[in-house]
C-alpha cells in the first residue's frame, strides 16, 4: 500500500532534524518530485550525536556541503529491504557509493543500522538509520 504522503511530508513528522536540513540545503522540492526515491534518513538521535557538524553544516555558507551530505542518504529507485542483498553497492545521489550489510537479517547500509524499513511514500521509500553518513566531504568551518 503507498501512502499519498511524499518523502518530504513524512520525513516532516517523525525526523525533525532531517527536515531542516532538507529544508537548509533547498532539497525540498527535488524530494517532493517525482522520483522514486530511496531514502536513509537519520534519526533526530543520530544527528545529535554529531551536532557540532550539524550546527557547522546548516550555516548558509556551508549549504553545498550540507547538500552533499544529505544526498549521500539518497539513491535513485525505490529498494525496498527485501530487495537489498549483502555486499550490495549502492551509488547515491551524491555519486559516491555505500555499502549493504546484511547479518542476522539485520540490514545495515554505510555502518548504519536499519532501524526502520519500508516507510513507503508516494515517490519511494524511507529507511530510519541510526547514524549519520559521511561521504568524503570537508566539514571544517575553513576551506
Amino acid at each position: 500500500m503507498t501512502t499519498e504522503k511524499d518523502i518530504v511530508s513524512i520525513a516532516t513528522e517523525s525526523a525533525k532534524t532531517l527536515t531542516a536540513a532538507v529544508k537548509a540545503a533547498d532539497l525540498v522540492k527535488t524530494l517532493q518530485g517525482a522520483g522514486p526515491f530511496t531514502v536513509f534518513a537519520p534519526t533526530d538521535a543520530a544527528f545529535a550525536a554529531i551536532q557540532k557538524d550539524v550546527d557547522n553544516l546548516l550555516k548558509p555558507e556551508n549549504k553545498a556541503k550540507l547538500a552533499k551530505v544529505l544526498t549521500f542518504h539518497v539513491v535513485s529507485g525505490k529498494l525496498l529491504a527485501s530487495q537489498l542483498k549483502d555486499g550490495q553497492e549502492l551509488t547515491t545521489v551524491e555519486g559516491e557509493k555505500i555499502k549493504v550489510s546484511i547479518k542476522d537479517n539485520k540490514v545495515s547500509v554505510g555502518g548504519a543500522h536499519v532501524t526502520s524499513a519500508d516507510i513507503l511514500a508516494s515517490n519511494g521509500v524511507i529507511h530510519v538509520i541510526d547514524k549519520v553518513l559521511m561521504p568524503k566531504v570537508e566539514v571544517a568551518a575553513h576551506a
